[in-house]
């Protein structure tokens, strides 16, 4: 059973004690890496490295270094490898705080055009197009 995260903060400020707290709520932690995460929705989605990393318009050498964790990628380059994977916006954002970033902001002009790009099932390439047109940094 999932628990929403508005829900475990709301439990935290009314525990009497961390542990007390931990206990009842571990199941819930992230406790996964990047690349663990990465690879486990690979398998859920039955995709393939080399496909995701063609779609996500990636380094082949530097995208299986994210994949094998020998790197942790800048903000837009994980980006990229999510809308590679076609993920939903929840998962795009579990993929960010996984990898210690701030999840996308609707009010930030370069956030939103990649959550409006991820709603709506854009490419990399649209993505940046968009970008480009409003004068802010691509996803490279």
């Amino acid at each position: 059973m999932k628990k929403d995260t508005s829900k475990i903060v709301e439990e935290l400020g009314l525990c009497p004690d961390f542990t007390t707290f931990y206990n009842e709520n571990k199941e819930y932690m992230v406790t996964a890496s990047l690349s663990e995460m990465l690879a486990e929705l690979l398998q859920q989605k039955g995709l393939r490295k080399s496909a995701v990393i063609k779609a996500a318009e990636l380094s082949e050498v530097y995208a299986y270094q994210i994949f094998s964790g020998l790197r942790v990628p800048e903000r837009k380059k994980l980006l990229c490898l999510a809308i590679g994977m076609e993920l939903n916006l929840d998962e795009v954002q579990s993929l960010l705080k996984c990898a210690g970033y701030s999840p996308l902001y609707v009010k930030l002009p370069f956030d939103s055009i990649v959550l409006y790009g991820i709603c709506r099932h854009l490419s990399v390439v649209a993505i940046n197009d968009l970008l480009f047109e409003y004068d802010l940094e691509t996803l490279g």
